[in-house]
């Protein structure tokens, strides 16, 4: 499935999630979870020409559990992470031509994870232009309690922000659902691309 379609599904999926929330409104109301912490998300959605927009708080993430299947068990274990989140925020950017980001905006997205909760896991860059990525952990204590992904190609720009407790082995069980992109993340804390 290629990465287009992937996000066309992921559209689908929260289209139907939406349909199904309108029916819930007065107990989301009532449950408001933290902005999307990244201060450019309106500069970046202005300047794409395709902007995807998750943001599940915790009873938007309970209400879509009840469709994951119990019976099949990577299913069971998506169940059990979302459990412990608070919310998913995923914002995408896919743009016409190279350059409509500038490596000062990664700067400023990079230096909101830079504070003392929150830690450098895994930073990758590319010599040839061809993409970096980068994953925050915010560590409470000896727990994990949110993660930032940002995947910066030439002509898209991705970020995932999950908000809770989660095990860094567990992003494998939101990869691909509840609108966060197929990520690849690869077993190594920390690699450095040459």
């Amino acid at each position: 499935m290629t990465r287009m379609n992937r996000w066309i599904a992921a559209c689908r999926t929260g289209a139907l999630l939406a349909c199904g929330l309108l029916l819930t409104l007065p107990a989301v109301a009532q449950d408001v979870q933290p902005n999307f912490p990244v201060a450019l998300d309106k500069k970046l959605a202005a300047r794409a020409t395709d902007v995807n927009e998750v943001t599940m708080n915790k009873t938007m993430l309970k209400f879509a559990s009840q469709f994951l299947d119990s019976k099949d068990k990577d299913d069971v274990q998506a169940q059990r992470l979302i459990q412990n989140l608070n919310a998913i925020y995923v914002r995408s950017y896919e743009f016409s031509e190279p350059g409509q980001y500038t490596p000062d905006d990664l700067k400023t997205i990079r230096q909101q994870f830079l504070g003392p909760d929150w830690n450098p896991m895994v930073k990758v860059r590319s010599k040839k232009g061809e993409g970096d990525t980068d994953v925050y952990v915010k560590m409470v204590g000896n727990e994990v309690k949110g993660m930032f992904v940002l995947d910066a190609e030439p002509k898209e720009l991705d970020m995932v922000y999950l908000s809770g407790s989660i095990r860094p082995e567990d992003l494998k069980e939101l990869s691909g659902n509840f609108g966060v992109p197929n990520l690849n993340l690869q077993k190594s804390s920390t690699k450095e691309a040459k």
